[in-house]
């Protein structure tokens, strides 16, 4: 294995230390290579040395400026910082580049999401899907967005899809619940699915807060 490959295993197993030793050694073997820098670049984001991983993702950018995948992990960096108008000019650099899959046009979305564009969100939440259908994170931004453009019956089969592919999904329970109490008079059904939510997870305020407000309604 070269220094890189070892470095990944090292990460895989939890040893960030010998990972950066690896990743180190990659490096001062072949420093013209991007992909020592991304890698590092990775191993810092873990740590949460935002600064230092920056400058290792632009490092392989500059010796690569058609690297999806370091355009990707600086993305990602930006976006756990909340610096989302930049991290989503990255996403899409990683999209032009190559980039496969359906990770990138999701995180697309949520930049659109978090910047409060959800009609341009939209179009990329909905090709994440497509491309993975059994993304249940997804699939809830996806069906989040279409209830908060007020196209309810379109968001419904979404958090439906998702209770399928798992019923103790606490965010589609309160999603839906949500969707019952404000676009239709299913109010029982609305309830048992803030029920749902509650139960499933203690923490969501949310859910019972909706709960309560909808049972002092119907005494």
């Amino acid at each position: 294995m070269n220094y890189n490959e070892i470095g990944i295993q090292a990460l895989q197993e939890g040893n960030t230390e010998e990972a950066i030793k690896a990743f180190t050694q990659a490096i001062e073997e072949e420093p013209n290579n991007p992909l020592g820098y991304i890698n590092f670049g990775h191993v810092l984001t873990s740590m949460d040395d935002v600064e230092r991983a920056e400058r290792f993702f632009q490092k392989a950018i500059v010796l690569d400026e058609t690297s999806a995948t370091a355009y990707y992990g600086l993305a990602n960096l930006y976006f756990n910082v909340e610096r989302y108008a930049e991290a989503l000019k990255l996403y899409e650099k990683a999209v032009q580049y190559g980039l496969e899959g359906a990770d990138a046009h999701f995180m697309i979305g949520k930049c659109f999401e978090k910047l409060e564009q959800p009609k341009l969100a939209l179009p990329y939440l909905q090709r994440a899907i497509e491309l993975d259908p059994e993304d249940a994170q997804a699939r809830l931004s996806y069906g989040i967005t279409l209830a908060s453009m007020e196209l309810f019956e379109l968001a419904e089969p979404q958090f439906l899809q998702v209770l399928d592919q798992d019923p103790n999904h606490s965010d589609a329970h309160y999603n839906l619940g949500v969707l019952y109490a404000v676009s239709t008079d299913r109010v029982n059904e609305a309830m048992f699915h803030l029920k749902q939510a509650c139960t499933l997870d203690e923490r969501n305020e949310m859910a019972r807060y909706a709960y309560d407000m909808i049972a002092t309604k119907l005494q």
